[in-house]
């Protein structure tokens, strides 16, 4: 089986190779002419080809659940702070494509060294900081994030900061939430079960079905960023335990939210 899995992981790898290579020649050139939000959805359309390819090449299939507590397409200048469960690279592809709205990530410059696909997304209206530079790095998301707010962009973090192993949980900083009051918006926090198909610092995807959940906005008027990052943990580590009960032992250890997503 692990071989069949390998054979399969190996396919999906050649595919994202082969595709990543003309469509990230074809977004550098249209970035010639276009910016933003025009340039936004042809460039992670490759996103679509590389989920795609995981879905058939490798069975990893996804559903979402509340879908209905984001703005909707209609609604171009509501912006919120998307804050994340982070097991996996699934997520970070697979958010764009089903997101109404065009998101900017907050990630490390390092990414933006990758051949094809990190010159792309250095063309794209995102925010990549040296993370070596702690307070250099948070004025840059604090005035980056509050103009893309203003713009209708939804931002995206992942508060553990970097990727976590399936069970476990990360520390969770508060820069999501700092962002979200200093930009005057709501955030969001969203669970995925992705480490289940797509563990982490690994290539090595198994079939299954991804469970992304997400959570009701969460007003951060008048709030503090410490505590209304807790109240983002609780409800997104609660609703992993929902997601992948088999992945916690002790399912009691996080408040769980009131009520599930849907």
């Amino acid at each position: 089986m692990k071989l069949l899995w390998a054979l399969r992981s190996a396919l999906f790898i050649l595919w994202m190779a082969v595709t990543v290579v003309p469509w990230g020649i074809v977004s550098l050139v249209l970035s010639i002419f276009w910016r933003g939000k025009r340039l936004y959805w042809p460039t992670m359309y490759w996103l679509t080809v590389a989920i795609w390819g995981a879905k058939v090449i490798c069975g990893v299939r996804y559903r979402v659940h509340g879908m209905h507590h984001l703005p909707t397409a209609a609604q171009e200048n509501q912006a919120v702070v998307l804050a994340a469960k982070h097991q996996s690279t699934w997520e970070t592809f697979a958010f764009p494509t089903f997101m109404p709205h065009p998101l900017a990530y907050v990630f490390k410059r390092e990414l933006l060294y990758i051949p094809f696909f990190g010159w792309a997304m250095g063309r794209l209206d995102m925010i990549h900081i040296d993370r070596s530079k702690r307070a250099e790095a948070w004025s840059k998301v604090a005035a980056q994030g509050k103009r893309l707010a203003e713009e209708g962009i939804w931002v995206i973090m992942f508060p553990e900061g970097t990727r976590t192993p399936r069970g476990s949980q990360g520390t969770y900083k508060n820069g999501a939430s700092r962002l979200a009051i200093t930009s005057g918006v709501p955030i969001v926090p969203i669970a995925a079960s992705s480490a289940k198909c797509w563990p982490r610092k690994s290539f090595l995807l198994r079939p299954g079905t991804i469970d992304v959940s997400i959570g009701k906005p969460i007003a951060s008027t008048g709030r503090e960023a410490d505590e209304l990052m807790r109240e983002v943990e609780a409800w997104i580590e609660g609703e992993m335990r929902r997601l992948d009960p088999e992945a916690y032992v002790d399912t009691g250890s996080v408040a769980r939210a009131s009520s599930p997503a849907q």
